[in-house]
């Protein structure tokens, strides 16, 4: 059926992915970008079959839900998939609190699935001029993502992954403009392992320290700021 999700996997239990909540993790196949240092590149370029169907992942959900209370939606990249909106839904009727993933290159699917969403997480990967290095074109939906989600209701995080080509000091100043009168601002240490790009497992990470700094840089643009280190 064209108009269900498909997914790519399931992780039944995460306490890292929802913030205070012990979640399921759903991973839709398929994304936009190619950003050199994802870490499920295998689901968003080359999505291989076995794949989960809507109801079936539905099934495995409402029997775990001793354990768990809500799903994340993660990728690739959800909001690809323009029948995202109506699986959400689906997931509110039956009790779960939901967050999205997303990389904001879809706001009108974005903006769809905010009345059945509870958290939204958008990656702000690295100032707009560098976003071409991830397979972006332009930056004009990202842009607009972003305000849909300052001027919305939904709770709301932007997060970028400390990766040091991407985040130069210089950068967070440009991200600090782009993420300017958010709420919070998550900021979070880069793992070199099984990346797209080979050279980026080379890659050394930023010290905590360093990732400090460069979230001072931030800071005075958002009202809170989380360090993942």
């Amino acid at each position: 059926m064209s108009n269900s999700v498909k997914f790519s996997g399931l992780q039944k239990t995460s306490l890292l992915d929802y913030p205070d909540k012990v979640a399921s993790v759903l991973f839709t196949p398929g994304c936009n970008l190619r950003c050199p240092f994802c870490h499920n590149h295998k689901i968003a370029l080359d999505p291989q079959p076995p794949f989960l169907q809507e109801g079936a992942a539905l099934s495995i959900l409402e029997s775990r839900k001793k354990h768990v209370d809500a799903v994340v939606i993660s990728g690739g990249e959800p909001c690809m998939h323009r029948e995202l909106p109506k699986f959400l839904a689906k997931l509110k009727e039956h009790g779960f609190s939901v967050k999205l993933d997303t990389n904001g290159f879809f706001p009108d699917v974005l903006e769809e699935c905010l009345g059945h969403v509870d958290y939204v997480a958008m990656d702000v990967k690295t100032c707009q001029e560098k976003y071409h290095l991830l397979g972006a074109s332009d930056t004009k939906n990202l842009m607009h993502s972003m305000e849909i989600l300052k001027r919305g209701k939904v709770p709301y995080e932007f997060r970028t992954t400390a990766i040091p080509e991407l985040l130069t000091e210089q950068d967070a100043q440009a991200i600090g403009e782009m993420i300017k009168g958010t709420k919070i601002y998550a900021l979070q240490q880069f793992i070199a392992e099984d990346t797209l790009d080979k050279r980026y497992q080379t890659l050394k990470p930023y010290v905590p320290e360093k990732i400090e700094e460069i979230a001072k840089i931030i800071a005075p643009y958002t009202e809170k700021i989380i360090l993942r280190i």
